[in-house]
């Protein structure tokens, strides 16, 4: 993991992943504007802010076809002009519909960042280092994210909404160019496989069993943290613990820096224990364990300050990722892209469903009950879910080693 690796093969696709964190929360930090301007209900705000989500579930599939056989480089390339699109018609929409399908394009646009950067960390890196390296790669996804909170809303309230998303139709353009320019090309970029033989390796996938204890709880984890991260935080803090705007804004910067440090750290934490021969599994119940804590807190509206919430809260709800590097390593170099992308396709359901039907759930149960009841029943039943994969997982047994992947 030299630097100049890491500066040209690795960093650019960590660049593309920041963007597209920054594009997810940045409705958070410009929800009371679109509320305002288009009178949404809560419903309205999380539907439309989902159909990013469900952008990546749209692509995840075909994305991983993709990754396989033409490589990280090329596909991202692509897919980052698509997203570009998608936030000039964002800053150009006049109604929630429009708003709502432009979102779309920006997530099937977007929906490839984390798994090219992954893949091209199942291609430059060896097996034992994927922990580090992807924990890497989420840490720029961290910084996207405190990038999209205040300094988003600070933006929005000296240029306006649209001309931030212009803004960020030139950022995008210029990440692109820098993945296309700057990342070496390397033989093993394109693998002429026929399609057949592609869809057989999504076959085996389906059928793997380790698929299925790791991705449940992926999905269940990391859905609820990106689910309430890219919005419900925001709202709960105004709804429920009584913020106004800006400083609800300043208390998410905490959770995004957390979210960064904690990514990292992940990271680290989990190389060192497997140089130990600890399981990455224990380190991800000892970080659930905590992130489970700080999601009783807002459940029943606990008097701790809100900024310790926060940073437990954003240091441990991203460590279910870990998943991915176990993913990578059990069915090696060709199947990874297909492999991770069959796990983000759930990831994104699960999140897309939660941040909608959250808001959905908020609307008739603020009908008969007090918001903070609402957002307790909300929340308590992600939590439950959450407890149950991560049970499921945590009775299956990993191995580091990759299995033999030849002629898929």
């Amino acid at each position: 993991m030299n630097g100049a690796l890491i500066a040209r093969a690795l960093g650019p696709f960590a660049a593309g992943y920041f963007t597209s964190y920054l594009f997810r929360v940045v409705n958070a930090a410009i929800s009371d504007d679109l509320v305002k301007e288009l009178s949404l209900s809560n419903t309205d705000l999380g539907l439309m802010t989902s159909m990013y989500l469900y952008g990546f579930v749209l692509f995840q599939l075909p994305l991983g076809l993709l990754l396989d056989r033409f490589g990280p480089r090329l596909v991202q390339t692509g897919l980052l002009l698509l997203a570009a699109l998608g936030a000039a018609l964002f800053a150009l929409g006049n109604n929630t519909v429009e708003l709502a399908g432009a979102r779309l394009l920006i997530g099937v646009g977007l929906g490839g960042c984390l798994m090219s950067a992954f893949k091209a960390n199942a291609m430059w890196l060896p097996p034992e280092r994927l922990a580090l390296g992807n924990s890497a790669v989420v840490t720029f996804g961290g910084l996207g994210f405190l990038a999209g909170t205040y300094p988003a809303n600070l933006a929005a309230d000296l240029i306006g909404w649209r001309a931030l998303f212009f803004i960020l139709v030139g950022f995008t353009l210029a990440v692109t160019a820098t993945i296309y320019f700057l990342v070496p090309k390397r033989d093993d970029d394109h693998h002429p496989l026929a399609f057949r033989a592609q869809l057989k390796g999504y076959a085996d996938i389906f059928r793997d069993g380790i698929f299925w204890r790791v991705t449940p709880m992926v999905a269940a984890i990391s859905g609820t943290f990106i689910a309430v991260q890219t919005l419900w935080a925001t709202r709960w803090m105004v709804d429920v613990a009584g913020l106004e705007r800006h400083a609800a804004g300043q208390q998410l910067m905490i959770l995004g820096l957390a979210f960064a440090v904690g990514s990292l750290s992940t990271g680290f934490i989990a190389d060192a224990a497997q140089r130990r021969g600890i399981a990455l599994k224990f380190i991800v119940g000892a970080a659930f364990a905590l992130y489970a804590a700080a999601q009783l807190a807002m459940i029943f509206a606990l008097p701790i300050a809100l900024p310790v919430i926060w940073l437990v809260y954003g240091f441990t709800g991203q460590a279910a990722n870990l998943g991915y590097a176990t993913l990578g390593a059990h069915f090696g170099r060709q199947l990874a892209g297909r492999a991770q992308s069959a796990a983000n396709l759930m990831l994104f359901l699960a999140s897309a469903l939660f941040q909608s039907s959250i808001g959905w759930a908020l609307d008739h149960l603020s009908l008969s009950m007090p918001k903070a009841d609402a957002y307790a029943i909300a929340l308590g039943t992600l939590l439950c879910l959450q407890v149950l994969a991560f049970t499921w997982y945590a009775a299956g047994r990993y191995a580091l080693v990759q299995r033999a992947t030849a002629g898929r």
